[in-house]
């Protein structure tokens, strides 16, 4: 385990996050992020070597305070990233009409604008030297097709892929850059929706492969980080169990 070369983990505290950092943490350090302090710690006593993970307790809506929150992580440690995972997400089903302001900054904050200050900082030489290598965006189908009540949640996921696109040529060939589009998973985040008895008899029929897990997300993820993926680059990787080509009436 290289204990310098750090994987950064955003929304590590639960859900698909949370199940990454526990797959990866046999081979590498990780810098798990989470805004509750308590998961977070939760999260790191499931993992393997507990003890060389590096823990990042921050709330991404102030978008403005995480250049400085995640330098001084750094620096207090005194270690580089050289992979990082953007698992966040913030959902919220709302009609446009009753959508306020706010509810469509703090998504837009949580689910776009943070992995961009979070990529403008370790992509300078003076904070990171040149040791990124590998960047996966958690992204959704959601980004490529539209549902009632979610245009601001498919506007935000959209942005992230565009970015990751126009980042893996900005970046290359020193970084790879790629996206995992998951379907319904069962997260903390999908509960209130999948415990509705209706809409998961709907998913079974329309999933080929029955609603996914958050392990295969992970198993995605860890993919495209390795050197397996090395000629990969600004790909959206669909893990959706077959449900966005089933045309079946």
């Amino acid at each position: 385990m290289d204990q310098h070369h750090f994987t950064l983990i955003s929304g590590a505290s639960s859900g698909i996050g949370r199940e990454t950092a526990i797959r990866l943490s046999a081979s590498q350090p990780l810098i798990l992020h989470g805004r509750d302090a308590a998961r977070l710690e939760e999260t790191r006593g499931l993992c393997s070597h507990s003890e060389a993970h590096v823990l990042w307790n921050f709330e991404l809506r102030a978008v403005s305070r995480i250049e400085e929150s995640l330098r001084q992580v750094l620096e207090k440690n005194r270690i580089a990233v050289a992979r990082f995972v953007h698992c966040v997400g913030m959902l919220k089903i709302l009609p446009l009409r009753t959508t306020e302001r706010v509810v469509v900054q703090e998504t837009m904050d949580v689910n776009f604008a943070s992995a961009v200050e979070i990529v403008r900082l370790l992509v300078r030489k003076k904070v990171n030297e040149k040791h990124l290598r590998s960047i996966v965006f958690v992204s959704s189908t959601a980004s490529q097709f539209g549902a009632r009540g979610l245009s601001v949640y498919c506007a935000s996921k959209g942005a992230l892929d565009s970015f990751m696109r126009a980042l893996a040529v900005e970046l290359a060939p020193a970084v790879r850059v790629n996206s995992v589009l998951p379907g319904a998973v069962r997260t903390p985040m999908t509960a209130a929706m999948l415990n509705e008895p209706r809409l998961l008899e709907r998913l079974a029929s329309e999933y080929p492969l029955g609603v996914g897990e958050p392990s295969y997300v992970a198993s995605a993820i860890e993919f495209l980080l390795s050197d397996a993926a090395g000629w990969i680059t600004g790909q959206q990787l669909v893990v959706d169990g077959g449900r966005t080509v089933n045309i079946t009436a």
